[in-house]
């Protein structure tokens, strides 16, 4: 998972911090720009910056979704870096492939987005110390709070297809968000995706991968091979409570490093992720 320790090396290895996150995504050509060739094509898709009041506040969020008609709809849960330009470029490109997607700023009760800026460097310690204190706060209780305010707002919006079931993608620490909002409303979610998840599966008693059970979502996890070295048994105890379920589920260690997904991440690998975006298309087509 994303530490501190973990960024910390990768400074002292010199591993540069992306930039095409700021002014050079500014504008959606440039973000289209960034991913690859064949990420181009799907629905024309319209987007707009929402807020979703929720039980401690208001969340800023951007929802997306194709130009006509009514689809199944998508939760994004984003990396410790936030809402930004490539989460909104994730959510046109998912929106294009049929779906409509609200990604949220998971630190609206701090800070709105983006919280990761030309003003506010990842690559500054200080910034990175602020968004791990976020990600500390951020327990289950609040995530449910969010993902049942998310949710609700999903189903009131016009482009979303109420009688298919809802889909849920996290990444880093967003992996647990996915379990969390699949097992809050079991006959409502039918897909969770995790792409580096923070900690999804431990020995704790509350371990997110517990509440697997409780849910009725078909689950996809891509673990980084540098995760799988640090915890090994992770991919082991997803296993043991995926595999006597019916629904579809794919564990898988990726060889990539944690934080590979996102097109402005350091460790962005192409090939890793779009293998991990088209597993997350099986799963959405076989449970959505």
């Amino acid at each position: 998972m994303c530490t501190e320790k973990m960024e910390a090396e990768r400074d002292r290895a010199g591993m540069p911090v992306a930039r095409r996150s700021f002014a050079a995504l500014a504008g959606v050509g440039a973000l289209m720009a960034a991913l690859p060739a064949r990420a181009l094509a799907g629905k024309p898709v319209k987007g707009r910056d929402v807020t979703i009041t929720t039980a401690d506040g208001v969340c800023d969020a951007w929802f997306v979704a194709p130009a006509e008609g009514k689809h199944p709809a998508v939760l994004m849960w984003p990396d410790i870096r936030g809402l930004r330009p490539a989460f909104r470029q994730m959510a046109e490109r998912l929106a294009g492939e049929g779906y409509a997607v609200l990604c949220v700023n998971p630190f609206y009760r701090w800070q709105k987005a983006p919280v990761v800026d030309a003003q506010n460097d990842w690559g500054v310690a200080a910034v990175r110390e602020k968004l791990f204190g976020y990600y500390r706060e951020l327990q289950r209780p609040l995530v449910e709070t969010d993902a049942a305010a998310h949710l609700a707002f999903l189903d009131a919006q016009a482009e979303v297809d109420t009688t298919r079931k809802i889909g849920t993608s996290g990444y880093c620490m967003g992996g647990p968000m996915t379990i969390y909002t699949a097992a809050l409303k079991p006959d409502r979610v039918g897909a969770a995706a995790s792409f580096h998840g923070a900690s999804v599966a431990t020995d704790k008693p509350d371990s997110p991968h517990l509440l697997i059970a409780a849910s009725k979502a078909g689950y996809l996890f891509a673990i980084g091979e540098d995760d799988d070295k640090e915890t090994p048994n992770e991919k082991v105890l997803l296993k043991s409570v995926l595999e006597p379920r019916p629904q579809w589920h794919e564990v898988e260690v990726y060889p990539a490093q944690h934080g590979w997904c996102p097109p402005d991440g350091r460790v962005y690998d192409e090939a890793a992720a779009e293998k991990a975006w088209s597993r997350q298309g099986e799963l959405f087509k076989a449970s959505l």
